[in-house]
């Protein structure tokens, strides 16, 4: 919904300049948001939940969907309120609720996800390369050259960053799109049909309600894509294109996963699906055979690196804001001289990324993953909380998008984002690893957050800027 007020002369001098400078384009924007989200940790959950659920694991999806739009439009209407902070959420929650959440929040949301997440995501590769390609390749040597290489093409800038994600993204939908209509669409030999047993292919899961608890791991399909706001500075005519690059790509990944899932249940068993620590591989295997060794790499590898390369563009500049703020060391926010890309933050990030890639067994990545997903769940419910307080403290502020239904989004993703937080892991035992895990960290994190606003920063922990 876009708000018809005028905006003040100097923003809307810089909204003018902002679109009419060379920036990234729409296409790209999809290519940003689609890249971060569809991730080989995402692609094993959707083929994982189809073999628990089978056709309720779509209705799932669909009510995780559903959540994830919550959350787009919660950050379209912030970060379309203080464009010139770089989208970051430091920001909005500084405004709202004081620099201490604003600090927590960024980095329990965004810096410890891509720590956890992004390790995770590159000993899936590793893990991949040594399957297709068996004492070929010295372990963890190709995603430490993706992972420092994506790091320099970073700090060359928005143009080469650009070019890269497009190719990237586009090359890994052709090739889960190849693989999902050509498993839906052949049929399959009647071996493969028999051995394909188990899945559910009626709606009694959806009647009855019981969808429900599956909507937890459909949620890890659908977050990510608000990593776009923090390059709003680059995007030509963000007020309109930044919530629909939102909502569209959110459509073209609920597709997508459907077509693959739907594809997968006729070619894999209930078993293979929920046990295979692959079984994306299995499945190009079951439907091409040797064959489809190159179209696995590519799935597994555009996957990694279109999510690899969004986050070192968009975290980094994260901490640039923050370190302008005074939320950082400063250090964070220094440019390249000709790039004007945060290239101390890229270098920072791809670091801190490579020491649990290289240090945490692959045994332990599904605690990777789930730590890194529900912390990224006190992300969205900052933001959600955000949305209210600057509507009650700061209704006069220009909003170049406003939030339909005002504020039912904002409270369904906040009960939505509980729920999932609740639901997280598969098991009791899990839970109380991840959650004692989690809680450590974010502890840390908390306590030096605490440390550097009242006695670097020498504020109130909860006392909001209510400049604008």
């Amino acid at each position: 919904m876009i708000d018809s007020t005028p905006a003040r002369g100097a923003s809307a001098q810089a909204s003018h300049h902002r679109s009419s400078a060379p920036g990234i384009g729409f296409k790209t924007m999809i290519a940003i948001c689609v890249g971060c989200v569809v991730v080989q940790g995402a692609m094993a959950s959707a083929l994982t939940g189809f073999g628990l659920g089978g056709l309720s694991f779509l209705a799932a999806m669909g009510l995780a969907l559903v959540f994830a739009f919550c959350n787009a439009i919660s950050f379209s209407e912030l970060s379309l309120m203080y464009p010139a902070s770089s989208g970051t959420l430091a920001t909005y929650t500084q405004k709202a609720i004081g620099h201490f959440p604003a600090i927590v929040s960024v980095f329990a949301g965004y810096v410890v996800v891509a720590m956890f997440g992004l390790s995770a995501e590159l000993i899936l590769v590793d893990a991949l390369l040594q399957t297709l390609f068996p004492g070929v390749l010295p372990p963890h040597l190709v995603p430490l050259l993706l992972l420092f290489g994506l790091a320099v093409l970073n700090i060359l800038g928005t143009d080469v960053f650009a070019k890269l994600q497009n190719l990237f993204t586009f090359a890994m939908i052709a090739a889960i799109l190849l693989v999902g209509a050509t498993a839906l669409l052949d049929t399959p030999s009647t071996s493969v049909a028999q051995a394909a047993a188990g899945i559910d292919w009626g709606l009694e899961g959806i009647s009855d309600g019981s969808f429900i608890a599956l909507t937890a791991l459909a949620m890890w399909m659908f977050v990510g894509c608000e990593f776009i706001c923090p390059l709003i500075q680059d995007i030509r005519q963000p007020e309109r294109r930044v919530p629909r690059a939102m909502f569209v790509s959110l459509i073209v990944i609920f597709v997508l996963f459907a077509l693959f899932c739907l594809g997968a249940g006729r070619y894999l068993s209930q078993e293979t699906l929920t046990t295979s620590p692959l079984p994306y591989l299995d499945l190009v295997d079951g439907v091409f055979g040797q064959a489809g060794l190159i179209i696995a790499t590519v799935m597994g590898l555009t996957a990694t690196c279109s999510t690899v390369n969004t986050v070192l563009a968009s975290v980094p500049r994260m901490l640039a804001g923050m370190a302008d703020n005074g939320q950082a060391f400063g250090i964070m926010g220094r440019r390249h001289a000709r790039f004007d890309t945060p290239w101390i933050g890229i270098l920072f990030l791809a670091a801190i990324v490579a020491t649990p890639f290289l240090l945490v067994s692959p045994d332990h990545i599904i605690m990777l993953l789930i730590g890194a997903s529900t912390s990224w769940l006190l992300a969205y419910i900052v933001a959600h909380i955000n949305v209210i307080v600057l509507r009650v403290r700061k209704p006069q502020h220009v909003r170049p998008y406003r939030t339909p239904l005002y504020p039912v989004p904002q409270i369904v993703g906040i009960i939505g984002m509980g729920y999932v937080a609740a639901n997280a892991s598969p098991s009791p035992e899990m839970t109380a690893t991840v959650y004692t895990l989690l809680g450590v960290v974010l502890g840390i994190v908390a306590v030096i957050a605490l440390f550097w606003v009242k006695f670097r920063m020498k504020t109130g922990l909860f006392e909001p800027d209510m400049t604008d």
